[in-house]
C-alpha cells in the first residue's frame, strides 16, 4: 500500500489516508485502529482534508473528481466532476468547500458544495502540482513550471506569481525551472514555504494586500521535498522527504532518504524601539 495523501481531523478523533490502490482509510487518530473503508474512487487518492470543525472529509483522486464523505456515519456523500486531468492537489478551512489543484488542466478550482457550483483559476503554464489555503479568501499554488502562484477566491487569475522561484537547473542550452513539489501556509498569517529538489525548503512572507511574495530565507535540504505542513502554533514545520517527486519516476536522487523531517522555527519579537525614540 503506497500512501499518497493523509488528513487528521480538527479536534483529533480521526485519521484517513489515501492510497494508490483506490481507497481512503479511517483510523482513530489515538489507538490507530482502523475503522471503515471508503472505496468509490476509481484511480490513486491523491489529496484528503476534512472540513474544520467538522467530520466531513473531502477526498480527490487521479480519476479526476472530488468526492465528499461523513466519516461519523461511515457514508458516501456525493461527487464532483469538472477537472480534465488528474487532481494533484486538494484542502479545505471550515466553509464548506474546498480547493484543488488540476494537474496538466492547469487550473485551480473553488468547489462550493452546498451550491453544487465550481469556480475555475487560470494562472499556471504546466501542470499544476500543489495547492494551499492561506485563509478563506487566499490561496497559494505550485507547479512544474517552477513558479508559486498567490490567489484570492475573488478574482480568476493570480494576485502575484513568481517565476522560477526556486532558481534553474541543466545545461544552458536546455536549462529549466526547479519544479515546485509543495506549499504549505500558516493558516491567517503571511507566512508560505515553498519544496522542490533544489535542496532547500523556501520561507515567503506575503505582502500588504497579497500582491506580493517575498522571499525570507532557506532551508537547507536532500531531496524532493515532497510534502510541507505548518504546525498550528507556527512552532515547526514538517517536510515529506523522498528520493523522487511523489507524482512520478522521472528521475532518483540516491543521496537522499525517504521521510520525515521536524524542523523547529523560532519567532523573532519586533524590535524594540531605542529609549531616543520613545
Amino acid at each position: 500500500m503506497h500512501i499518497l495523501s493523509m488528513a487528521i481531523s480538527s479536534d483529533g478523533k480521526y485519521l484517513a489516508t489515501g492510497d494508490q490502490n483506490k481507497l481512503i482509510l479511517i483510523w482513530d487518530a489515538a489507538s490507530c485502529q482502523h475503522l471503515y473503508t471508503f472505496k468509490g474512487h476509481k484511480d490513486a487518492v491523491s489529496g484528503l482534508s476534512f472540513r474544520k470543525g467538522t467530520h466531513q472529509l473531502y477526498s480527490a483522486s487521479h480519476d479526476r473528481s472530488v468526492k465528499v464523505w461523513n466519516v461519523d456515519q461511515n457514508a458516501y456523500v456525493e461527487t464532483l466532476f469538472g477537472h480534465q486531468d488528474a487532481i494533484t492537489g486538494l484542502d479545505s478551512l471550515s466553509r464548506e468547500r474546498c480547493v484543488t489543484a488540476g494537474g496538466r488542466d492547469r487550473t485551480v478550482r473553488v468547489w462550493k458544495i452546498v451550491e453544487e457550483a465550481q469556480l475555475v483559476f487560470h494562472g499556471h503554464e504546466s501542470s499544476i502540482d500543489c495547492i494551499q489555503l492561506v485563509n478563506e479568501e487566499y490561496m497559494v499554488s505550485g507547479g512544474d513550471d517552477g513558479s508559486l502562484a498567490l490567489w484570492t477566491v475573488t478574482k480568476k487569475k493570480p494576485l502575484v506569481t513568481v517565476s522560477k522561484a526556486h532558481g534553474i537547473h541543466g545545461d544552458p542550452a536546455i536549462q529549466q525551472p526547479y519544479w515546485i513539489t509543495s506549499v504549505a501556509a500558516l493558516l491567517n498569517s503571511d507566512l508560505i514555504a515553498s519544496g522542490s529538489h533544489n535542496s532547500k525548503i523556501r520561507l515567503w512572507k506575503c505582502g500588504e494586500g497579497f500582491k506580493t511574495l517575498e522571499p525570507l530565507f532557506d532551508i537547507p535540504m536532500v531531496g524532493f521535498v515532497n510534502c510541507l505542513k505548518f504546525s498550528s502554533s507556527g512552532d515547526f514545520l514538517v517536510a515529506g522527504m523522498g528520493q523522487e517527486h511523489r507524482l512520478g519516476r522521472w528521475w532518483r536522487l540516491k543521496e537522499a532518504k525517504n521521510g520525515i523531517c521536524i524542523i523547529p522555527l523560532k519567532k523573532t519579537p519586533p524590535k524594540q524601539q531605542s529609549e531616543d525614540n520613545m
